[in-house]
Order: C-alpha cells, then structure tokens, then sequence
C-alpha cells in the first residue's frame, strides 16, 4: 500500500476541500490526516494532507498529472505531492561545535528522524572521526574570504553528487552564499540560540549572564540572505536565575539548540511546514 503526503496552498475560496477529498476518493485513495488553515489576513489556504493508495496499479506520477489537469489548476493552486516510502536526503553542515552532530546522528542511527545522510561537510577536519565512527563520508571544503567562490563550487557539486534534498547547518560557522540557498530555498535549517539580536557576538551567554536574564532560547529557522531573519521552525525555552553560572548557561543552550534543531529536521523531513511571506505554517 503506497502512502502519500499533499502540501497545498492556494487563494481562499469555496470548494476546495471538496474538491480535493472527492480526487483522493476517486483515485482510490484512504485520507489518514488531514488538517487546513486558513490566513485571514492575506486571504491564503493551507492544507496538508496524507492518504494511503489501496490501488497499487495507480502510478503516483498519473496521480500527479490528473491532480495538476482536474484541480491544481482550476484553483491556482501551489501543491507538493510526496511518496511517505521516500526518505528526504540530508546533507550536514558542520565546524567545529560536536553537541549537535551527536545527537543528530545519535537519533539518525535510532531511526528516529526518517531522513538519510549521504554526506557531512564542514569547513574543517576537527569533526571527520565522527563522520567515520557513524560511517559517513567527510568531505572538508575550506570555506573563508579568499576562498569562499571555490568552496562554493566544491559545496554544490557534492550537494549535487549525493542527490540532497535539504540541507542542516548542525553549528556551522559560516555564512551560506546566496546561490547556496537559491538552490535550496526554505530547504537549509539552521539552529541558534534566541538571544538575537539582543546579545550578538561570539559570547552571547556571557552577555545574558551579564544581564541577568530570566530564560535562554533556541530558535531554528529556515536561512535566507538576511541572516538569521528566516522563517523560524521551532523555538524552545529554558528558565535560569540568579544560582546558574555561565557554564550552566552554556550547558543548558546546547541541550536546548540538540533539541531543537532535532525537533525542526523531523517536522520538515515528515513534510509538515510550509513557507510563506516570511513565516512558516506547521502542522501537528
């Protein structure tokens, strides 16, 4: 039984959801979720949708087609349609920070993050016996002024090679050109901490502990060319006081950046956000 995924979003209008449900029915297909919204604001409709094909002899690609011929175009529509079997290709960005790159390929070894990682790049070689202790190839491209135009090449011809899909930024300390994330768009995650733009800087915990601050934050987003002004994925937060040091600070930064970032992977990987006017949808 093949098992599918319907992102759409569209003007707001009468019939859509008819529209959609009575094609599901008529290709022979069992909707399992379904949930919709609605921006009053800019009058657009979002729907996610997922159904399983009890007629295996239907080809997902004349389901495509039919869809695009009979619906998507009668409503102007903006759709996605993904094959659950499909694992989304995943490519790591790494420096020199390990917290996140453990326990992302800690949860990828568990099986709990339904993506593949075919490669992991970075701009240095401080984390290649990792890569080889989970068994990944490393690729290192170094990545500065003066060679910014050629690691480009080099990032993109090994994005190309590996067939990747989306792109995490697992603590990778450098700014993702522009051709990098037109090629990828709202297709690079990116994790840091929520002390922007109120504590920048190479130390912001040292900063927020100067300040006395109540909470500390992780954010993910998706990267654009204004940095770190993408549309976010997940926040958390957690709460210090007066008793916490700047180590605990730290500490508790890095468990709030793993978990994060891990919860972000999962809910794009699983075909659950979708972008629009800088801000994203995120369904349950």
């Amino acid at each position: 039984m093949q098992k599918i995924t319907f992102l759409i979003h569209c003007k707001d209008q009468k019939g859509i959801i008819a529209a959609v449900t009575n094609f599901i029915l008529k290709v022979e297909g069992n909707i399992t979720y379904i949930d919709q919204h609605v921006d009053v604001e800019q009058n657009v409709f979002f729907m996610r949708l997922e159904c399983e094909l009890t007629n295996r002899s239907i080809a997902i690609e004349d389901i495509k087609t039919d869809f695009k011929d009979s619906i998507a175009s009668s409503f102007q529509m903006s759709w996605e349609l993904y094959n659950q079997e499909q694992k989304p290709k995943m490519a790591l960005f790494v420096s020199k920070y390990d917290h996140c790159l453990f326990d992302i390929l800690g949860r990828y070894s568990a099986d709990e993050l339904g993506v593949e990682i075919p490669v992991i790049i970075s701009n240095h070689n401080d984390l290649r016996s990792i890569a080889e202790r989970f068994d990944i190839p490393f690729h290192c491209v170094p990545f500065t002024k003066d060679t910014k135009e050629e690691g480009e090449k080099q990032q993109i011809a090994l994005l190309k090679k590996y067939d990747i899909n989306f792109i995490v930024l697992a603590r990778y300390m450098q700014i993702i050109t522009p051709k990098l994330i037109g090629l990828y768009e709202n297709k690079i995650i990116n994790i840091h901490h929520s002390f922007l733009p109120a504590f920048p800087g190479a130390k912001p915990y040292h900063s927020a502990f100067k300040r006395g601050v109540k909470i500390i934050g992780a954010t993910s987003h998706y990267v654009t060319e204004e940095l770190d002004e993408g549309p976010i994925i997940e926040q958390d937060i957690a709460r210090v006081s007066h008793i916490h040091s700047v180590d605990d600070f730290i500490m508790k930064g890095r468990d709030l950046e793993r978990i994060v970032l891990a919860r972000a992977i999962k809910l794009h990987a699983e075909r659950k956000t979708m972008v629009y006017s800088n801000k994203t949808v995120v369904f349950s």
